[in-house]
């Protein structure tokens, strides 16, 4: 049996859709009481103030619905119950007492009967539907009126008895279709709740295996990183020493292979971001035309084992510099020219620059990556932009590849304000285009850039790979690391010995990376403020808020890409060069 409080809290909520339908309500009672003026005469002139009576009850309950009494009175209490059951009440029995004169007139009037039925038949429609909700606020709605009908034919000395058998007997009748009624509509109120808590239930649960999953692909990734780190720095130090060209070219594979899986790494993890609304793009000023140059360049050996022509057109009339994303452009435009190459067998490959100044100083920049190859037709077109898909099973098992790199692209452009699109048609090739809206720049200072050569690092990592990977990459940039294998020693080191830079990673056993450079920029010592640069696996836009909030100056991601890495440290010593100029 319902306790008190769940008969209040059912109650409440048919008040509530009671007062939801007022304004419906309302209209219906205006109508009514126009409807028995015009039929039964200025004679029945009490109808309106019966109409009024009904109106301000309804118009009372729906003023108050937001008051601080209303919010005084959610809280269940036993006399609270009984004072809203009345309350409940009150107005259906306003409507039924306006039966009493139609019956009384019938011998005036022989359509005072049949309008004191139909009154009472719709009062029992609208308790019907206000009163889903509850039981208790069914029997407070329906009770009066019931009342009123036995009381009206009972009462009346009129009517005969066999008369009032019959008429009682048909009131009993229409009480039990509408207590059916009630029963099918509460049912079904409740069918609804229940499927909307299960589809709430199976929303939560796909929500949390989403986050299950995305934690899980950024916990796998973090680990595999520096495997991966070690496998590609050993292959480049082998290339590098290799005494033949045969041991280069294995030593090439296995450092192709390891290039293969930190794509697919970064794949994984910008999906994974992207599921969980925590990927985002920069605003820097880039040098567009050097950015273009440098993706073709990197593609240009490819394009060559295939013998074909790689080629840009249109990129005279970039401006030199832009604000954007210059990483999330190059690893769109990778992606495109990859799988150009890739897929087209003979012809060539052109990357075709459309830049449009528009009136507000900004540029409408297009970028289409164009090809010679098979093509493909509409219904395979959309299915390119969905994660893990691609053209057919041949495709994967010719080519290989996770089906996320067009997907994630496709996300980027949109996260820059833009759209990546494509058009193709079978044996004609295929045209991706790539439509962004950026702001062109001004060009930056000119600065001296300074050489790495002798550069004083230190290399802060839990891990003697990574360590290792560090020093591997390093060597060619004429530098030669101190390592470090915690926060502690770290800076035990740089209290004894001044660096030009330090490369720190984030979570360590004990003091993590975050922690040591903080405790570093408190303390006064040769490195209080040499530039600190983050190495982590799990570079996320959080990340790296903390890292500048401990006193990072930039952040490079595992596995470390040497030219990435260079390009840090090349940031943060001409950032340093130019400060020691001002002052």
């Amino acid at each position: 049996m319902a306790s008190y409080s769940e008969h209040y809290a059912g109650l409440m909520r048919a008040l509530a859709a009671r007062r939801a339908g007022a304004p419906v309500r309302l209209s219906i009672t205006f109508a009514v009481c126009c409807l028995i003026f015009a039929v039964m005469g200025s004679a029945w002139a009490w109808i309106w103030g019966w109409g009024l009576a009904y109106a301000a009850v309804d118009i009372f309950g729906y003023v108050l619905r937001g008051s601080r009494l209303a919010e005084h009175w959610r809280e269940p209490t036993r006399l609270r119950l009984a004072v809203m059951t009345i309350v409940a009440g009150t107005p259906s029995t306003l409507w039924a007492l306006a039966a009493v004169p139609m019956w009384t007139v019938r011998e005036l009037n022989e359509f005072a009967p049949v309008c004191a039925f139909l009154l009472l038949g719709g009062g029992l429609l609208q308790v019907i539907a206000a009163s889903s909700y509850s039981r208790l606020a069914f029997l407070a709605m329906v009770t009066p009126m019931m009342t009123v009908a036995a009381g009206v034919v009972l009462l009346d000395p009129d009517v005969t008895p066999i008369t009032k058998a019959v008429l009682l007997i048909g009131g009993g009748l229409v009480g039990v279709n509408a207590m059916i009624a009630w029963r099918m509509s509460m049912s079904a109120v409740l069918r609804e709740r229940a499927i909307a808590a299960e589809h709430e239930r199976r929303r939560a649960e796909a929500e949390a295996t989403a986050a299950a999953k995305s934690a899980f692909v950024a916990v796998v990734c973090h680990e595999l990183r520096t495997p991966i780190s070690a496998i590609l720095s050993g292959a480049a130090v082998l290339e590098r020493n290799a005494p033949d060209a045969a041991t280069r070219t294995h030593t090439q594979v296995i450092g192709d292979a390891g290039s293969m899986m930190r794509n697919l790494l970064n794949d994984l993890l910008d999906l994974s971001r992207i599921e969980a609304g925590r990927l985002s793009v920069e605003a820097v000023s880039f040098d567009a035309r050097q950015t273009l140059s440098d993706v073709m360049r990197l593609w240009r050996p490819e394009a060559m084992k295939k013998q074909l022509r790689l080629r840009i057109e249109g990129s005279a009339g970039l401006p030199r510099w832009l604000q954007g994303d210059p990483t999330r452009l190059r690893q769109i435009l990778n992606n495109l020219l990859s799988n150009a190459i890739k897929f087209t067998p003979s012809g060539s490959v052109t990357l075709k620059v459309n830049a449009e100044p528009r009136r507000d100083g900004r540029l409408a920049l297009e970028l289409s990556v164009v090809d010679t190859g098979p093509g493909f037709d509409d219904e395979a077109a959309q299915r390119l932009f969905t994660a893990f898909n691609q053209l057919n099973a041949g495709v994967a098992a010719k080519y290989g590849g996770s089906g996320l790199g067009l997907a994630i692209s496709r996300e980027l452009a949109r996260l820059m304000g833009g759209e990546l699109t494509v058009e193709s048609r079978p044996g004609a090739g295929a045209a991706f285009t790539l439509s962004l809206d950026l702001e062109v720049a001004a060009s930056p200072p000119a600065a001296n850039v300074p050489t790495l050569a002798g550069v004083r690092v230190l290399a802060v990592d839990d891990h003697v790979l990574n360590r290792r990977a560090l020093e591997v990459i390093l060597e060619p940039f004429g530098v030669l690391p101190v390592t470090a294998d915690s926060g502690e020693t770290a800076l035990e080191i740089l209290a004894r010995q001044p660096f030009d830079v330090v490369l720190m990673d984030l979570y360590m056993p004990g003091m993590d990376g975050r922690d040591a450079v903080r405790r570093l920029r408190r303390e006064a010592g040769p490195n209080q403020k040499t530039p600190v640069i983050a190495v982590t696996a799990s570079a996320t836009d959080k990340d790296w808020e903390d890292c500048r909030e401990a006193g990072m100056e930039a952040h490079v991601a595992k596995p470390v890409i040497p030219a990435e890495l260079h390009a840090a440290l090349r940031q943060v010593l001409t950032s340093r060069a130019i400060a020691a100029e001002a002052a």
